[in-house]
């Protein structure tokens, strides 16, 4: 274990800071359950960071700070039952590499790869699918530290209530040290992305669901303008885009390109509707295919904030509508795309999926420009549905509204008094959704 020191940290958007009193990088999970009982003999608070990729204070440290780099271990694969156990700071870029290695893949993920493998989890990370679901329904086992020190594993057989509750924990029940993850044979994935007009889109929206196995939108606010994405398993060979053409669509312009445009809107912010207007007839369709997980994510070095809502499907399209009028409403002017993704119901309590088939509503500002009017206005709608925010992405929900849109919620609270009655594991961030 590495000594213990202090110092700043911060989140990869640079909207939440911590100067923590310890920081330590553990490189078992005896070590990180020493740290946890060293923590609780001088009065400290717990938290296990991951990379950073949360909006939230989810990370948030106060006390004792562990970072998982020392954690990242690949335990077991078991090609024939696809069963692979890994450490929890294992990052997703390399874990994928490890699948891909052994011919393996995760049957579902979210758009980029760079949090580790628990954080990703704890704050039930999500893609986009009819059938597969987010990573809390891809888990067979966990490994966690609790409170007093102890070790403990969890499964749907072996304390199936902490491995439900557990799943998506935001770190509250205990530090995840390991994950056994259940995966699919690798596969190749066709993505056919293809700009369409607003209304159209809404039109369609349940051929789009029922007819691909991954479909997900964006909007330009201020726009007619669409890009629709359409991702499905073919046979091979892999037809991948070239060196040239993944450079230029998805560094130049997805990034390079789009930073720049967002340092012009953040200057004139009257200038997005314009500039929105030109990306979207920009567009064009494309179609390739390629492993699995290099066409589920893709690159993102434009730094922003974001805050998601996963509502009931059926109110889809209603909710589209008012976010668009609230457009009309207000003095908005936005220059980020409004990403609308789809996910079957889940059984982890806190998945966001919870008992329900799901949208997701995602909206983004670049993440030096203000936040709060946009955030509020569009919080408002999604909760008047019973929405559920992404734990990791900011919102303003607290343990009042939040026990009555998850039906576990109270479960989750009672194992929560049960393992951790001294809150070792409280953090603002958890104070604020789960109480104190």
């Amino acid at each position: 274990m590495s000594p213990a020191s202090s110092q700043k940290w911060q989140n990869w958007a640079g909207n939440q800071q911590a100067t923590p009193r310890r920081v330590v990088t553990p490189r078992t999970t005896d070590e990180v359950a020493g740290a946890v009982r060293s923590a609780a003999a001088d009065g400290l608070t717990v938290r296990m960071i991951g990379t950073g990729h949360s909006f939230t204070g989810a990370a948030v440290a106060e006390g004792a700070l562990l970072r998982p780099t020392g954690l990242t271990a690949v335990r077991s694969v078991d090609t024939a039952s696809g069963l692979v156990t890994v450490e929890a700071g294992l990052p997703l870029h390399a874990f994928n590499l490890v699948l891909d290695e052994h011919g393996l893949a995760l049957a579902n993920m979210g758009d980029i790869q760079e949090q580790t493998v628990a954080g990703a989890l704890q704050t039930a990370t999500h893609g986009t699918g009819r059938d597969a679901a987010g990573f809390a329904s891809q888990v067979e086992a966990l490994e966690l530290v609790l409170a007093d020190g102890s070790v403990v594993t969890c499964s749907r057989d072996e304390r199936p209530e902490l491995f439900d509750a557990a799943r998506a924990g935001v770190g509250a029940l205990g530090v995840v040290t390991a994950i056994t993850w259940r995966t699919v044979p690798t596969f190749i994935l066709e993505a056919r992305e293809e700009p369409m007009n607003w209304d159209e889109v809404l039109s369609r929206l349940d051929e789009f669901e029922a007819a691909n196995e991954h479909f997900e939108f964006y909007w330009f606010p201020h726009t007619e303008g669409c890009l629709t994405k359409r991702n499905n398993r073919v046979e091979g060979p892999a037809k991948p885009l070239s060196a040239f053409k993944g450079w230029l669509d998805d560094q130049f312009l997805s990034n390079t390109a789009f930073g720049l445009l967002q340092h012009v809107t953040h200057r004139a912010p009257g200038t997005a509707p314009f500039i929105n207007g030109v990306s979207a007839k920009a567009l064009g369709a494309r179609t390739f295919s390629d492993t699995s997980y290099k066409v589920f994510t893709s690159p993102r070095t434009v730094r922003f904030k974001e805050q998601e809502y996963a509502i009931p499907r059926e109110q889809l399209v209603p909710t589209l509508r008012d976010l668009r009028a609230l457009f009309d409403k207000r003095d908005w002017r936005i220059s980020f795309p409004i990403e609308v993704r789809l996910l079957p119901a889940e059984d982890a309590w806190l998945s966001m999926a919870y008992d329900r088939p799901s949208a997701f509503i995602a909206i983004h500002v670049y993440n030096r420009d203000p936040h709060e009017e946009y955030f509020e206005g569009v919080e408002e709608l999604m909760t008047a549905v019973g929405g559920r925010p992404h734990w990791g992405k900011m919102h303003t929900r607290d343990a009042a509204y939040l026990e009555t849109v998850y039906p576990r919620f109270n479960d989750f609270l009672a194992l929560r008094d049960q393992l951790d009655p001294e809150r070792r594991f409280l953090n603002p961030y958890t104070r604020q959704v789960f109480g104190a």
